[in-house]
C-alpha cells in the first residue's frame, strides 16, 4: 500500500495546518482497514500508532510539502516507511517526565522491541522506517 498527501509546510514554529494534521487521522484509519483486508488484525492498534508518529515527525519537522506512507509485508515483517524527500535524519529524544512532547520516536522503538523489529532513517534521511515482525499465526 502507498498512500501520498500534500500538505502545506507552514514555517518556522509554526503548527500545521489543521487539515494537514486530519489527513495523519485518515492514513491511520486507511492502513488499520488495510491490515484488516491482509488479516493482520493484531498489528492494527501498535502500527496505527507508528504511522501517527512518523507521519507526524514529517509534517512538524521536514518542511516537506509531499510525505508518503509505504506498507509492505515481505520476509515475515511489516515495513512501515514514511517518506518526506527531504534530508535530515529523525533522531530519538529523551524527554523529562513533565514534558508531553518528544516521545514519539520512543514510541515507535519500543513497539518494534515488542515485535521483534527495527526501526531506522535512510542514509540520506529523506525515508523513516519500522520493521515489525508478522506474528506466526498470521503469515501467509
Amino acid at each position: 500500500m502507498t498512500e501520498t498527501i500534500k500538505v502545506a509546510h507552514p514555517g518556522g514554529d509554526e503548527a500545521p495546518r489543521a487539515e494537514d494534521a486530519r489527513r495523519v487521522g485518515t492514513l491511520r484509519r486507511i492502513t488499520a482497514a488495510r491490515l484488516r483486508h491482509c488479516g493482520l488484525q493484531a498489528l492494527i492498534e501498535d502500527v496505527g500508532t507508528i504511522v501517527s508518529e512518523l507521519l507526524t515527525n514529517a509534517l512538524l519537522h521536514s518542511g516537506a510539502t509531499k510525505i508518503t506512507l509505504h506498507l509492505g509485508v515481505r520476509d515475515g515483517f511489516l515495513r512501515v516507511a514514511v517518506i518526506d524527500g527531504m534530508s535530515g535524519h529523525a533522531t530519538l529524544k529523551h524527554a523529562d517526565d513533565d514534558n508531553t512532547s518528544r516521545r514519539g520516536l520512543a514510541f515507535v522503538e519500543a513497539l518494534a522491541k515488542e515485535h521483534h523489529g527495527t526501526w531506522g532513517t535512510s542514509d540520506d534521511g529523506t525515508l523513516t522506517w519500522c520493521n515489525l515482525a508478522v506474528p506466526t499465526e498470521e503469515r501467509s
